[in-house]
């Protein structure tokens, strides 16, 4: 018999009795980061980053950072059952009460049905799961037009944030350059892989009945609303 956790399920979460759990999908470029950082303030949840949640287990050679790096050094994927028992202990601590948004995680269906076994466990489930969408023109537009300063690493964007001397850096004077991962092949190919991975993960919370579209194509706040209202939230 599972023993539950007191931090997950014996205190109040957002509008219920038992942890509120969020997932957030989106494709590069779509600001689900910003998007997951601004929610999660306002609804007083934890925002679990698969990535921070990586580094951070590394950083501190945990067991499973430990184990999850030796997978990560010779190039193999890490296996579901080390990313889930992270997640896992990533809701154990207090923080997690109220609830958590995930980001970046699961990625998989299979990924999925271990998360949705965890948290049945503990007595949740995923509550809402929002896909932030927008045209891959413009996500190539986004994340193609992105420069970054030499020296202090001041981020640029050829049409929403351009320096005022092309090809410097407005703070320090060093020179802009473009990480390869914001060339446009490189993200037109991010783009499809996305695309191409997370398709069957979006099919599978549909048919949970979960999923719920948000037009990813405007300002920052209106996108910020939209959501709010898909989580169950009225925006004040």
């Amino acid at each position: 018999m599972a023993t539950r956790s007191p931090c997950l399920s014996d205190r109040a979460s957002v509008g219920s009795d038992v942890p509120t759990i969020f997932v957030l999908l989106g494709p590069p470029g779509a600001g689900k980061g910003t998007q997951a950082e601004i929610i999660s303030k306002q609804l007083g949840l934890a925002h679990i980053s698969s990535g921070e949640l990586f580094r951070e287990n590394i950083k501190n050679q945990t067991e499973l950072g430990v184990l999850a790096k030796q997978f990560m050094d010779r190039g193999d994927l890490v296996p579901d059952d080390v990313t889930i028992a992270m997640v896992r202990a990533r809701l154990a601590q207090p923080d997690c009460a109220r609830g958590a948004l995930l980001d970046g995680f699961p990625r998989t269906p299979a990924q999925a049905e271990a998360l949705g076994k965890t948290l049945e466990e503990i007595g949740t489930a995923v509550k809402t799961v929002p896909l932030i969408q927008l045209d891959e023109a413009v996500l190539v537009e986004r994340l193609s037009g992105r420069w970054v300063c030499r020296t202090s690493g001041h981020v640029y964007h050829e049409q929403f944030n351009p320096p005022k001397q092309a090809g410097i850096c407005d703070v320090d004077g060093s020179e802009l350059y473009q990480r390869d991962d914001d060339k446009r092949e490189t993200v037109e190919r991010r783009i499809r892989v996305y695309h191409e991975q997370t398709a069957p993960l979006v099919e599978y919370y549909r048919n949970k009945g979960v999923l719920v579209s948000i037009n990813g194509d405007q300002p920052i706040d209106a996108v910020t609303r939209d959501l709010l209202a898909a989580l169950g939230v009225g925006s004040s």
